[in-house]
């Protein structure tokens, strides 16, 4: 299965711990990825997060598309990873790792996506990179509140 790995790192004026609770909450990815628009189905369980994540991507300005995709956090001491699971099969895992740096968080955000095929896995990985640099300004503008 073909996959591919995107990388950015960048500074949330905002302690680790607020940043984390952040991340760990999914009400708080509406809007963070700007094109999820609603989760559904929280669930908890010793020490694992799972929801349902509304993507919506809208088509030659009026064809709209919800994606429903399954999603799973786990938020660690220096870290919020997941999975999600993507009709289509596109597959991701993610880590946000977070590190005390200059009277903030250092938040490096990495994904892992795989697809069953090349063509999925370019158009989602475009996507997916998108949605990566525009969660890092999104986050620090948040950052007052967290």
């Amino acid at each position: 299965m073909p996959e591919t790995l995107l990388r950015n790192t960048f500074h949330v004026p905002a302690p680790p711990d607020a940043v984390r609770a952040h991340l760990s909450e999914p009400a708080s990815y509406i809007g963070l990825s700007p094109l999820v628009v609603e989760v559904r189905d929280v669930r908890r369980e010793a020490g694992l997060i799972h929801y349902v994540s509304v993507e919506r991507f809208r088509f030659l300005g009026f064809l709209r598309y919800d994606n429903l995709i399954k999603v799973t956090l786990r938020p660690t001491e220096d870290a919020v990873e997941g999975e999600v699971d993507s009709p289509g099969g596109i597959r991701m895992t993610y880590r946000f790792a977070l590190a005390a740096r200059d009277g903030g968080t250092e938040v490096t955000d990495e994904l892992r996506l795989r697809a069953a095929f090349g063509p999925l896995l370019g158009y989602a990985a475009r996507q997916a990179r998108a949605v990566q640099l525009a969660r890092a300004g999104i986050l620090a503008d948040r950052a007052p509140a967290l």
